[in-house]
């Protein structure tokens, strides 16, 4: 019994060493908290995280990367200071590693200034995450050029071009030698004068392929291959009582992809008596689908929206579809339900149909971005997204940027699809 005891004691004390302690620094108690908070997969305890460290952090995005990597466990931390920490962490149950890196203000509590996590591709180290001097610059006069040749409006990107300069000449970015963090830092810099969401630097530890990311056959092989997994972003069809469809997808995906997906959700709901559409949880995509989906609720051409190219000083128009396969919903009662989230594309549906007059939304307004992005590469591990386009809607002339869609019926988050289906069902039986 002593020797099974002493056992026990030593395998617990090398448990204990093998442990990786956190920095009782602001940055380890940031860090311990968002551990704490990610790993229990409690709304709640996410969203009291979010509250105290992390305001900016979406509480439903945290919780999808923990249902997609099932929590992580620390295995080390490469590097720290009282506000910034590098860590190795490991999914749980898996095998997939990710490296960490988290600035917060040196305050208590420690909130959060920059925080990513980003699988480590095969062969990769932590030293993959670290630039010099050197790289910084190319980044900044890189990011810059790409936005200036093609952002939207070309004054503000001439405003962003002087705000990110006086940030370099005064040496705001001298500390910085983390790729997530100067691309985080950046973003935030730019949007800090446009305040448009859709404009983002972004930096992987892999190298990205030669050519412009939206264009590079592996890319877009990539891409697909991504879009399959999630079925397109469709997360549920049903016919709920009293024949009212239910609809809910999380993206717009590219039509040469997901059509299929989408014509069979509409076709299976092609004979219901209203429908509810749930883009709470859509960050939005392609026009063209936005088009696609939407033709299924009209029986004559509709022009939906157009969108303004500047560097190409065109106009594309998007109308409905000519032809749908499948029955439509022509003059049935439509309900789309918005969150705060609810962005980009899914936005657009939600504000053509609503100028249309085709739809009562219900919910939250939505995040406000209207103009399309496209991805520029500025080296192999940095890229920016500049939008390069703004909508313009046939009947009010101007878009939802920076504003959001307004619902006709404001609802919580959590109630609005209880609203949407006392209202379908209060339709139905109208009828």
């Amino acid at each position: 019994m002593l020797r099974v005891t002493l056992l026990f004691l030593f395998a617990c004390l090398l448990c204990a060493q093998a442990q990786t302690s956190i920095p009782d620094t602001p940055a380890g108690h940031s860090l311990q908290a968002w551990l704490d908070a990610f790993n229990s997969a409690d709304k709640a305890k996410v969203q009291a995280f979010v509250s105290a460290y992390d305001p900016k952090r979406s509480v439903d995005n945290m919780l999808a990367f923990r249902r997609q990597t099932g929590g992580f466990d620390l295995l080390s931390v490469e590097a720290e200071s009282r506000t910034e920490l590098t860590f190795k962490v490991r999914e749980k149950g898996g095998t997939t590693e990710a490296m960490g890196h988290l600035t917060v203000k040196d305050a208590e509590p420690a909130m959060v200034v920059s925080f990513a996590v980003r699988a480590v591709p095969p062969g990769a180290a932590a030293g993959s995450f670290k630039i010099d001097a050197v790289v910084r610059d190319r980044v900044i006069d890189g990011a810059l050029a790409k936005l200036n040749e093609y952002y939207v409006f070309p004054e503000a990107a001439k405003k962003m071009d002087e705000a990110v300069r006086e940030h370099q000449k005064r040496g705001d970015y001298n500390s910085i030698t983390n790729g997530d963090t100067l691309a985080t830092r950046l973003t935030d810099d730019m949007r800090e004068v446009s305040h448009d969401k859709h404009l983002h630097v972004r930096f992987s530890p892999a190298a990205f392929p030669q050519g412009e990311p939206g264009r590079d056959p592996q890319m877009m092989a990539e891409m697909r291959k991504e879009m399959e997994q999630e079925n397109c972003g469709f997360e549920k069809v049903e016919r709920l009582p009293q024949n009212i469809g239910y609809l809910k997808f999380n993206m717009f995906g590219e039509p040469n992809i997901c059509g299929p997906t989408a014509i069979a959700a509409m076709n299976f709901l092609g004979h219901v008596d209203a429908l509810i559409v749930d883009l709470r949880d859509n960050g939005g995509g392609e026009p063209s689908m936005v088009a696609l989906i939407t033709s299924y609720l009209f029986d004559e051409p509709t022009h939906l929206n157009d969108l303004y190219n500047r560097k190409e000083d065109k106009t594309t128009q998007y109308w409905t579809l000519p032809y749908v396969s499948g029955p439509t919903l022509a003059g049935k009662p439509v309900f789309v339900v918005t969150s705060s989230h609810t962005f980009s594309g899914a936005e657009e549906f939600s504000y053509n149909l609503k100028n249309l007059k085709r739809a009562t939304i219900i919910g939250e307004t939505t995040g406000g971005g209207a103009h399309p992005v496209e991805g520029h590469r500025i080296d192999d591990h940095f890229m920016i997204g500049v939008p390069f386009a703004r909508a313009i809607n046939p009947i009010s002339k101007t878009n939802w940027e920076g504003k959001g869609v307004e619902p006709d019926v404001k609802a919580p988050d959590d109630e609005a699809l209880a609203v949407a289906k006392k209202m379908a069902a209060d339709a139905v039986k109208k009828k």
